[in-house]
């Protein structure tokens, strides 16, 4: 009989996060496995310090940045002046010289109050910041590091028209030329751009490799041939920018390829794997935002003689979209650490995100009918995170995207 039909008998094969990880001289070195919510006093400072932030420069500028779909160039600065946009980075560099985990807890309290904000941040700290701290030369780092974590947004120019999901059917190529490339193409839905002073470039350097020709190039924004297009008008996270670039003939020394030739598709893959738990931080901190706002005015709003919090009806609803919330946060802050810590995270991140993204949707959908006639109206914030919500779906990889991947994940375990 076949191993996995025998009845009542242990399975040879574990899920891998059920698998527990021995911690040699636990005892004797009188170490304490902390709760996941347990945050360094380095983290706690920068958590209520970003909190305060939050609320006294970009709350009130919330209503009007989504409506005029711009963010507010007080807003931009004072994310760089308050370290927010380089917290990773060394303090040679400009930066805070934090940890990993500090950015998922300061994507987290931006997105309670502004996830678009909160998505300016999370892509410059993941993204950017990562990319040359990772895979630049030391010249790359000297001339880039500085810029990014004093006054210049990065953009990474990956999706294209024909090319989501699949993003590596690219079109846009770079044709070498000397000592230098001409790109031509064009990408879409790229973030940041309006704002953006230096863009990641992913182009194909040789179409006869297929994925394995495409390189990542770095290119300025006043470069010649390099066109921002007309932002699109949004669902959601309106303050965020979002627009076509073309490349007209673009000319790119070679020496601004970041990491080598044709390994480019390596890099996006590595760097979307830990952008998916800033994108997580981002749908719980607006999840929670949310929920923070409807809960008072269920206790203030009376109906049949009593607040409608105190209905056992609306309790259950309270109390289950909490638990979600508790669960989401558990999963991106394991995440988090995991990747901290140089341990295996992909599946984890994946999870993160994709269960971050469905809780967001149903916390937002559940505190508008919770607040009843006025959560439809732009009059509160509610509203507003019910929009926000939806890119969670799909952006940095699909909810589809992240079953694919936490499945590919559990037939290797298995």
């Amino acid at each position: 009989m076949p191993v996995y039909l025998a009845p009542w008998r242990a399975s040879p094969r574990a899920f891998q996060s059920s698998r527990s990880e021995s911690m040699p001289n636990l005892a004797s070195d009188g170490v304490v496995c902390a709760p996941l919510q347990t945050f360094t006093e380095e983290e706690t400072m920068l958590k209520n310090m970003v909190t305060k932030f939050a609320q006294e420069r970009v709350a009130p500028l919330v209503q009007k940045m989504d409506e005029n779909s711009k963010m507010e160039d007080s807003v931009i600065q004072g994310l760089f002046e308050q370290g927010l946009m380089s917290i990773e980075l060394g303090e040679e560099y400009g930066g805070t010289g934090a940890s990993f985990f500090s950015i998922i807890l300061v994507v987290e309290e931006l997105a309670k109050v502004d996830p678009a904000v909160s998505l300016l941040c999370e892509l410059q700290n993941t993204l950017t910041n990562k990319l040359f701290t990772t895979y630049g030369t030391e010249e790359q780092k000297r001339t880039y590091l500085p810029r990014v974590a004093k006054d210049t947004i990065g953009s990474f120019c990956l999706s294209e028209a024909g090319s989501g999901s699949d993003a590596f059917a690219l079109k846009t190529r770079a044709e070498k030329r000397g000592d230098y490339y001409v790109i031509n193409g064009s990408k879409m839905w790229i973030s940041l751009a309006e704002h953006a002073g230096v863009f990641f470039v992913m182009a194909n350097t040789d179409p006869s490799l297929g994925y394995r020709g495409i390189t990542c190039f770095i290119v300025d924004r006043d470069t010649e041939g390099l066109h921002v297009g007309k932002k699109e008008d949004k669902l959601g996270i309106r303050a965020s920018s979002t627009c076509p670039v073309t490349f007209e003939n673009v000319k790119v020394p070679e020496t601004n390829i970041l990491g080598q030739v044709g390994q480019g598709y390596k890099y996006a893959i590595g760097m979307l794997n830990t952008g998916r738990i800033g994108i997580a931080a981002q749908m719980l901190g607006l999840a929670q935002g949310c929920f923070d706002h409807t809960i008072p005015y269920t206790k203030e709003r009376v109906q049949f003689g009593k607040s409608i919090f105190d209905f056992q009806g609306m309790q259950h609803q309270i109390a289950q979209v909490a638990t979600q919330l508790e669960a989401a946060r558990l999963l991106t802050y394991n995440a988090a650490r995991l990747a901290e810590t140089g341990r295996p995270f992909i599946k984890e991140a994946s999870m993160a995100k994709y269960y971050a993204a469905e809780v967001a949707t149903l916390t937002t959908s559940k505190c508008i009918e919770w607040m009843g006639g006025v959560g439809f109206t732009k009059n509160y914030p509610i509203e507003k995170y019910y929009r926000d919500c939806k890119i969670g779906t799909i952006y940095e990889g699909t909810s589809n995207i992240q079953l694919s991947t936490i499945a590919k994940s559990l037939a290797k375990e298995y």
